[in-house]
């Protein structure tokens, strides 16, 4: 039998072969036991491996890592679910030592900016307004890169600016060894092409999206806060009473609090803050300074703590001209539905939708060419853009107050649902005058105060199309190519009155709840209902698994609640397509709304018929 031969090394040879006590007689000439030779060994292996791992990583190789307390007025214990200083970050009433500290590294670059950390190790950086020299609406997609502390970069994609401060926004992937490391270090941002090493101090954490406050909205009356992170069940609500709202000028540091009357889902309102301590008038005339707002939950016992906060007061300004409303709007959140756009904004025009609000949920897609293509043809189309994931709740809220000016109703439903009354089907082509869509709103609402009638939402029920046999996206559209149904209608959506809505804003997505006095009048399936064009062609239906924008809807990436209606019967938990997905969700053929947009928009071209919507 071979057997090789043990190394050279007395120590690891006796080792490996030696079933006794070893003794060193070639070496040291005395009896070493095994238990010493495991610890000798292990500290050896320890040693090594630390050594290895450190130079891999120059920043922390380099730099003793330590992370000051921020000196918060009136916040004496941070709860048990903050795990880092990275909690308190973006609110700060001692804020000298975190500014300088950024300061050192972002001022040489000239791009100041605030990270957070998003689902999917995605990274948002909001720029700062002073930055300099100042971001530019001509911003190339190529322009930016994100630096690590450990030196890696990750492409940094413009995505928009943020209507209500005016800042620059930019995302990039956090590199996967960025991923093993906690706190996350937030990136720097650098133009491609500049040559920058990362060095002490290190920059500060990221913020986390699941406990920020992102957004506000200032009324005639009162301040409405958008937070994500404590009220995190449908249905279960911190009290008003536990929090206060809090309004920070980061100039002079100085703080003003003021009563939070409402606390539901991710809105909060406060009352409006008496800015006569930071030297403006009562209502903050005159204010040119920043003043960020957050809330600060109190906890018993005395203590309490300050979310992290993104979200700057906007003072609220009367329309110098009052403009006529809109009687019939309709408001939806979009993410890539470039292609979808135009089908369903034409479609709902010719029904009786005067004004389309979109919440743009950061597409990358030709949106934006799309819908300056549909305003010049003289469609009347309004974008909002709205970063922040998961949030179509939120987002519909605030819809409630931006659109108040400009809508009296507004109809909340997706691009892939149209509404369609079975009346119709012998209209051979509507004028403007035609009531279509307005004959589902009370009469009384066409030619007086809409007080008088206590009807505030209107809500139409809905059918699901499946696939119809289509495998890929029909060019001819939706309503042309998905034709086969579900026997049974799911869910409702609806058209609400904005002045009916009640003062929590409280919706459970496209129906919300109402003031006391009013009520809500259900239409039933032979009067008028939603085409919901929802299992389509696997190529687009798989998208769903990846982009789920409600905040309270279960992700279907998960085992929660597997009878969900929301889920697609039968469908596991990853976007695997299952066999026969083109077959399924047929049990119905419905062709109705297939033939009456036909005879609307078909047209006859050099090349055959073509539908309008079609470029």
């Amino acid at each position: 039998m071979n057997i090789k031969k043990p190394p050279s090394t007395p120590l690891l040879r006796l080792l490996l072969i030696s079933p006794r006590p070893l003794e060193f007689s070639e070496t040291m000439g005395r009896k070493v036991s095994p238990a010493f030779l495991f610890l000798f060994l292990s500290v050896f292996l320890f040693a090594s491996f630390s050594l290895y791992f450190s130079s891999c990583n120059p920043i922390y190789a380099s730099t003793e890592i330590s992370f000051p307390s921020v000196n918060l007025t009136a916040i004496s214990k941070i709860p048990e679910y903050s795990s880092s200083s990275s909690s308190s970050l973006a609110i700060k009433e001692d804020v000298n030592y975190l500014t300088r500290h950024v300061a050192s590294i972002q001022d040489s670059l000239g791009v100041k900016s605030v990270s957070v950390l998003l689902p999917d190790w995605e990274v948002l950086l909001i720029v700062s307004p002073e930055s300099t020299p100042p971001m530019t609406a001509s911003i190339s997609g190529n322009d930016f890169l994100c630096l690590y502390p450990n030196n890696e970069t990750s492409p940094a994609r413009f995505s928009g600016v943020l209507p209500s401060t005016n800042q620059t926004t930019f995302k990039c992937g956090l590199p996967k060894r960025n991923r093993r490391r906690l706190p996350f270090l937030s990136p720097v941002l650098i133009r491609s092409g500049e040559e920058f090493l990362v060095s002490s101090p290190p920059p500060e954490p990221m913020m986390r999206w699941t406990r920020l406050a992102y957004e506000s909205f200032t009324t005639e009356k009162d301040v409405v806060l958008f937070v994500k992170g404590l009220n995190h069940r449908q249905g279960i609500n911190l009290s008003p009473k536990e929090l206060t709202c809090v309004f920070i000028d980061e100039t002079s540091n100085n703080a003003v609090r003021t009563a939070v009357t409402s606390s539901i889902q991710e809105v909060f309102r406060c009352e409006r803050p008496d800015f006569t301590s930071f030297g403006y008038g009562e209502e903050g005339n005159g204010l040119n300074k920043r003043i960020k707002v957050s809330l600060e939950i109190r906890h018993q016992g005395g203590s309490s703590f300050m979310m992290p906060s993104v979200a700057y007061y906007i003072p609220w300004r009367k329309l110098e001209i009052e403009r006529p409303k809109a009687l019939l709007c309709a408001c939806t959140m979009v993410f890539d539905v470039a292609k979808f756009l135009r089908e369903w904004v034409m479609y709902h025009s010719k029904i009786g939708v005067e004004k389309f609000v979109l919440y743009d949920n950061d597409s990358d897609d030709d949106l934006m060419k799309v819908i300056k293509e549909l305003n010049q043809e003289g469609y009347n189309i309004e974008t909002f853009f709205w970063i922040w994931p998961k949030t179509q709740e939120a987002g519909f809220s605030h819809a409630s107050l931006y659109a108040k000016d400009s809508c009296t109703w507004m109809m909340y439903l997706d691009v892939d649902e149209f509404v369609f009354a079975p009346s119709w089907v012998t209209s051979l082509q509507p004028s403007p005058d035609d009531p279509m869509l307005r004959s589902l709103l009370p009469k009384t609402q066409w030619w007086s105060d809409p007080r008088q009638n206590n009807i505030g939402q209107v809500s139409i029920r809905c059918n699901e199309f499946g696939p119809s046999n289509q495998m890929t996206h029909p060019l001819e559209g939706v309503t042309q190519g998905y034709t086969c149904r579900r026997k049974e209608d799911n869910r409702h959506k609806s058209i609400v009155l904005l002045e009916a809505i009640e003062h929590s804003l409280l919706n459970a997505i496209h129906h919300f709840k109402l003031k006391e006095g009013y009520r809500t009048k259900p239409v039933s399936l032979e009067v008028a209902v939603v085409n919901h064009y929802k299992y389509q062609a696997w190529s687009e239906f798989k998208v769903k698994f990846r982009r789920r924008v409600s905040a309270y809807v279960v992700d279907w990436t998960k085992g929660l609640n597997p009878l969900s209606k929301d889920r697609a019967p039968g469908l596991g938990f990853e976007a695997v397509e299952p066999a026969g997905w083109e077959h399924k969700f047929c049990e119905v053929q419905d062709d109705r709304l297939k033939l009456l947009a036909q005879r609307w928009f078909e047209k006859q071209t050099m090349a055959g018929s073509k539908m309008a919507w079609q470029t």
